[in-house]
């Protein structure tokens, strides 16, 4: 029973052996805010830097952030909602017209590893519920992915929304997707354009520091 082990699972991606080393700590009355940031974080940390040097992949890198995710629950329920670390609310989802939410799921857990608090809107989402979502939740940043040429148009209705609703200069704008450009990216006045998931995160923790 150690940070070690529960940092080793998450790399590994083995989610009953996380489950069962927060278990213990949490039986032993280990620190909770310990057991998320010096064991469950700092393995997805080793998993953010690998996955970007190209030594784990996509699949991997989804199992070790379900099992984190599955630590986080265990151990929420001791923690007030305010003392969880965050360093920001960031809302995402996959533009209106687009179902592709694989690319746009990893990139929600990287942030979510990476200190955020993050609402996942899902996929065929309208400006409507984007704008919505940023009001609800207080969010200091919207990300946007469009897998097809014929949605990334959305991502600029969504800017235009926020605008209409005089959230533009209040939430930072990062776009990304296949078809995605820094071009494109400028002009719909986005603030950000990452070309894969680990840069996302990277960048994503700079646009709020």
């Amino acid at each position: 029973m150690s940070f070690e082990n529960i940092s080793k699972s998450v790399i590994e991606g083995n989610e009953k052996l996380v489950v069962e080393e927060v278990k213990k700590m949490i039986t032993g009355n280990t620190e909770p805010l310990d057991i998320i940031n010096k064991g469950l974080m700092d393995g997805m940390n080793v998993v953010g830097v690998r996955f970007k040097n190209g030594d784990m992949f996509v699949p991997e890198v989804l199992m070790a952030a379900k099992s984190m995710k599955s630590g986080i629950e265990l151990v929420k329920p001791l923690i007030k909602e305010e003392d969880i670390p965050t360093i920001g609310t960031l809302v995402i989802g996959t533009v209106k017209g687009d179902l592709h939410d694989i690319g746009k799921n990893l990139v929600a857990m990287l942030l979510e590893s990476s200190g955020f608090k993050v609402v996942n809107l899902g996929v065929d989402v309208t400006p409507e519920k984007f704008v919505e979502a940023v009001k609800e939740n207080k969010a200091s940043i919207v990300a946007m992915s469009a897998m097809l040429t014929t949605t990334m148009i959305n991502m600029k209705k969504v800017v235009e929304a926020l605008k209409e609703a005089g959230l533009k200069d209040e939430v930072k704008i990062m776009i990304g997707g296949a078809p995605v450009t820094t071009k494109f990216a400028e002009e719909i006045e986005a603030d950000l354009y990452t070309v894969d998931a680990s840069s996302a995160a990277e960048e994503g923790r700079r646009l709020v520091s």
